[in-house]
């Protein structure tokens, strides 16, 4: 999956690691970059081309895969934190981030994967989090929505490899965006992230992990993890 020539998509272009995205990929020679988001005249990056999507409303998604019938490279980087938790947090919220982080990026999925087929399979790169795979208080209904898109970006990759579609997932602490605005601790640098993640898909790589923090959490997977909570708590 060459970047080069390439032909891509990105959902929630209008800020944060979805603007480094659309820039990045200009930069590395992408043909065309469609720039996506719910209000499209908030996307401030020249040579994009812009369109209105919001990947919970099936109707939207449907109106950009007919729009955008030439991408080879999708990359479903929206997604929402609602900072709530789990028991006591308002369903509502917990609901919307299961729409957005998985049936919204499932939505994409199923409407792009016949495009990428019909363009030779290209590839797909979806924005995890660390938050994939531990939890953390004040954002659980993020981290069930996060583990919830890991497990479809695995599953998503063993049904598209028929066709020749590259799946990689990016997993990311917290990086340095209007997202993570409310939290205090070490930010990555979005722009290093998105390079990261352009040079894993072109390595043909399945997974990227930015950066060391997540790095460790996925190590601790392997371990005992009241090992991991004990470290994370104090």
């Amino acid at each position: 999956m060459q970047i080069a020539g390439s032909i891509a998509l990105v959902t929630g272009a209008n800020r944060g690691i979805g603007r480094h995205f659309t820039r990045q990929l200009l930069e590395r020679g992408a043909t065309k970059v469609y720039a996506t988001a719910r209000h499209p005249e908030r996307i401030d990056v020249p040579g994009v081309e812009k369109l209105r999507l919001d990947i919970t409303d099936p109707r939207s998604v449907e109106d950009a895969a007919a729009a955008a019938s030439d991408v080879t490279l999708l990359i479903n980087n929206a997604g929402i934190s609602t900072w709530t938790n789990l028991v006591t947090g308002d369903l509502r919220k917990i609901r919307s981030e299961m729409d957005t982080h998985f049936y919204g990026t499932l939505s994409m999925v199923r409407a792009f994967a016949p495009v990428l087929a019909g363009n030779g399979g290209g590839g797909i790169l979806n924005v995890l989090s660390a938050l994939s795979w531990f939890s953390y208080d004040g954002t659980n209904a993020y981290g069930a929505a996060k583990a919830a898109e890991w497990s479809l970006t695995n599953g998503i990759r063993i049904e598209l490899a028929g066709q020749g579609t590259l799946v990689t997932g990016l997993h990311l602490g917290s990086a340095d965006t209007d997202m993570s605005a409310g939290y205090d601790g070490d930010k990555v640098d979005p722009a290093a992230v998105v390079r990261a993640a352009l040079d894993g898909v072109e390595a043909g790589k399945l997974e990227v992990v930015a950066d060391e923090w997540s790095a460790n959490v996925k190590a601790s997977l392997a371990a005992d993890p009241s090992a991991f909570y004990t470290v994370t708590a104090n």
